[in-house]
């Protein structure tokens, strides 16, 4: 295979993992300016309207635990088309849904469908790379999932304030079906049939046992998991804290929401030059640190004032953006000893990021008082903890991947 051949298909499978791995962040972005609007129309209230955010990470996180071994034991794509299909009807599903009941259930159903392209894409990659291109390969992924956080808060306003919150969903549904043709046309299957495993039940619940038993790999799965769940609080208050305390149009909301997507994809791409002189481990360390410094002044600028909203934006963005530095490295070093397992190491480290979600998308709603502190203390709490976490793993050892 040519060189110019071969940066092609990367290029062409990182636009499929791409897509796929953004089914998360459109799904909850794309929705979000019109939460508000959700919890009026639906006669409800802004913290039953966060329950259809909240549910969607439970069911990520069921999700992830089911298609790991799957995908580890029928191969990629089955799971992968059944998992789009899915998602397309749910979506229409939700664009129908009668009462914040119907939705709340619609968007479980949107979840099961979505996490099959997250937990798979990080199993294709790490049937295919080393730790090292696997940090990359993340990296670049996050430039692609990154234009969804960008654009998707200000496609969805926009929608909403010409169509209303349901067309935003009709939307999303084509995209499933995109995702769907990509699958199906375009990605090979990269687990084939000599390293796929033939284990039933007992045997993956073993599986699940053995990785939970693994210190190296819970912990760089707590630090990634609480450092997206300090996303994920930013994401479930910042639709109140920007559009009601602060006066954010929900059309202008996508564009601060945007700005600190930016700051991801910079970060994940700095990642990429920097993996070139320092390792992984040495890269997160310094991003968590950014992290939870960040997220301390935050609630600190919250709690006395200082600064307002300018101070609290710029504040977010350090937080949000370490993220581009966080992930792709903490999903590295977690997956490398796990080449065999990757279904399964993938769906247990994606399940406890969404299930973490949950629960914090959840605190934030049940602790609304009305202000930013519910928000800010979460995000601070979750750096300042996966800093810890981290910290006490140690350094890893120099050679650790298994062969695939």
């Amino acid at each position: 295979m040519t060189t110019r051949s071969s940066r092609g298909s990367r290029a062409v499978l990182a636009g499929i993992l791409g897509m796929l791995a953004a089914f998360a962040s459109l799904s909850i972005d794309m929705y979000l300016p019109g939460l508000p609007t959700i919890a009026r129309e639906l006669h409800t209230d802004i913290a039953a309207a966060q329950q259809t955010l909240t549910v969607f990470f439970l069911g990520m996180a069921l999700g992830q635990v089911l298609y790991g071994p799957i995908s580890d034991r029928l191969g990629r794509r089955p799971p992968l088309l059944f998992g789009c299909a899915l998602y397309a009807l749910a979506c229409v599903g939700c664009a129908l849904a009668p009462s914040i009941r119907s939705l709340v259930a619609m968007r479980f159903a949107q979840a099961l469908g979505a996490c099959a392209g997250i937990v798979i894409g990080r199993s294709i990659i790490r049937d295919l790379f080393d730790q090292r291109e696997s940090a990359r390969m993340y990296s670049f992924l996050m430039l692609m999932m990154g234009v969804a956080p960008i654009t998707a808060p200000y496609i969805g306003g926009q929608i909403l304030v010409t169509f209303g919150w349901r067309p935003i969903f009709l939307a999303l549904s084509g995209f499933g079906l995109a995702c769907l043709a990509a699958v199906l046309f375009g990605l090979p299957e990269t687990a084939p049939p000599e390293r796929r495993t033939h284990a039933g039940l007992g045997d993956a619940l073993r599986a699940y046992g053995g990785l939970l038993a693994d210190g190296r790999f819970m912990g760089y799965t707590a630090a990634s998991a609480l450092a997206i769940g300090a996303m994920f609080a930013y994401i479930a208050g910042s639709p109140f804290v920007f559009i009601e305390l602060n006066g954010v149009r929900p059309d202008r909301y996508g564009l601060l929401f945007g700005a600190n997507a930016v700051g991801l994809i910079l970060a994940s791409q700095f990642n990429r030059w920097l993996l070139r002189y320092y390792t992984s481990d040495r890269i997160l360390r310094v991003a968590l640190a950014i992290m939870a410094g960040g997220g301390l002044l935050l609630a600190a600028a919250t709690v006395t004032g200082f600064g307002g909203f300018h101070a609290m934006l710029a504040l977010l963005f350090f937080c949000i953006a370490s993220n581009g530095l966080v992930q792709p490295n903490a999903l590295a070093l977690a997956m490398a000893p796990h080449g065999r397992q990757a279904g399964s190491a993938s769906a247990l480290l994606g399940a406890t990021q969404s299930a973490l979600a949950a629960a914090l998308g959840a605190l934030v709603g049940l602790l609304h008082n009305g202000t930013a502190l519910p928000m800010v203390v979460t995000i601070a709490t979750c750096g300042t903890a996966a800093f810890l976490v981290v910290q006490r793993l140690g350094l890893p050892p120099l050679h650790h991947d298994d062969p695939r």
